[in-house]
């Protein structure tokens, strides 16, 4: 019961507003080691922020589809805060010793971040196609319909894309010039938001190295770190990264200023 309606009220109140009295009793460590209510938190708030994520990456895709580059600007922006959110909390569990997460691991069961669906939905939004992305996607059966609906849709560099075609411009035309336009300063924080998210992979990798070791497998059957790393070289917009090599050439135009 809420503490609303515990004193016979309707009133909004802080914790009724936030379902705190629900959210807070969905932690249910299955061992007695008390380190592991830090990781069912850690991993529960994640999940809290990827689901935002995913609410501003539709707001960002709208705004795309809808030649609004400074709407998408804003979006991006947030979405890249969020991201320093996600990696930040990583801290947390390098407290974790190896000795204590030995000690409640096998009540983990199958379980497995691989398995997290908003993460693999994230990563399908932003563009990533490759076929070893696809196949992992249905090593664990049908593929989810968050996850589905976000292949369905235009990668966000497709959409950046198709955004410089409509204003009549190129790609390397948003570095020459006299002066920087939004659709430069929207490239520029999707580049971050690449960096983002492979400073989050380098660092779940070295998390995991930490605590189990570089050759140990992870929950769920999976490859542990070794897997983790093979997806840090995995690039969401691989034009716009190609862009930078053109300007190091013998016919290199002169960048403008940021």
């Amino acid at each position: 019961m809420s503490d609303s309606h515990a004193n016979g009220t309707n009133e909004v109140t802080y914790g009724s507003y936030l379902a705190l009295e629900q959210i807070l009793a969905l932690q249910h460590p299955r061992s007695q080691h008390p380190d592991e209510l830090l990781f069912i938190i850690v991993h529960q708030s994640s999940e809290l922020w990827f689901k935002e994520i995913l609410h501003e990456m539709d707001l960002l895709i709208d705004s795309m589809t809808r030649h609004q580059p400074e709407f998408a600007l804003f979006r991006m922006g947030r979405i890249n805060a969020l991201m320093r959110i996600v990696s930040a909390q990583l801290a947390a569990l390098e407290t974790l010793p190896p000795q204590h997460f030995a000690e409640f691991r096998t009540h983990l069961g199958s379980s497995s971040g691989s398995q997290s669906v908003q993460f693999r939905a994230i990563e399908a939004a932003s563009g990533l196609r490759e076929p070893h992305f696809m196949q992992v996607l249905s090593e664990h059966g049908p593929i989810p319909p968050v996850v589905q609906r976000a292949l369905e849709r235009p990668a966000l560099q497709e959409l950046f894309l198709a955004l410089l075609a409509a204003e009549g411009t190129e790609l390397e035309g948003l570095y020459t010039g006299d002066r920087p336009t939004v659709l430069f300063f929207l490239a520029e924080a999707m580049l971050e938001y690449e960096q983002q998210f492979g400073q989050w992979r380098f660092q779940h990798v070295q998390l995991v190295e930490r605590i189990l070791g570089p050759m140990t497998g992870g929950t769920g059957g999976t490859l542990g770190a070794k897997y983790l790393a093979r997806t840090i070289d995995q690039k969401f917009f691989p034009a716009l990264w190609a862009v930078r090599a053109r300007f190091y050439g013998s016919a290199a135009p002169a960048p403008h200023a940021p």
